[in-house]
């Protein structure tokens, strides 16, 4: 598996870059951030302990559904839906389709790499 690379950078500063990309003024490079956070704050809230004993929980026994997972975190299914698919906006995690059409949570990389700037 890989690292994910992550960037904080502010609203205004995403939208700037992002615009430059799809100009053409802009290339990223290949290890430039993927995943991009406005601040350490909401970083802190999708990567906080529990989320990633969770992550950690996926990998080891590769739960075949949200329900079976529930079941080994001892977390309601309601909850680890929400935080899954907020994971799943930011990449960490992609759901396989199963039998019975239920879905099973696979972490997408080994760990994160973080990058912070203190330029604009």
């Amino acid at each position: 598996m890989t690292t994910l690379r992550i960037g904080i950078a502010s609203r205004q500063a995403f939208k700037k870059r992002t615009l430059a990309i799809a100009k053409g003024e802009f290339k990223p490079g290949k290890n430039d951030p993927k995943v991009w956070f406005e601040s350490l704050e909401s970083l802190a809230q999708v990567l906080s302990d529990r989320n990633r004993a969770l992550l950690k929980l996926i990998n080891e026994k590769h739960p075949a559904s949200l329900s079976e997972l529930a079941a080994q975190s001892g977390r309601e299914k309601s909850s680890l839906s929400r935080t899954l698919k907020n994971m799943e906006r930011y990449g960490l995690v992609h759901f396989v389709a199963g039998p019975n059409r239920q879905l099973a949570p696979k972490v997408n990389y080994s760990g994160v790499e973080l990058e912070v700037s203190f330029q604009a």
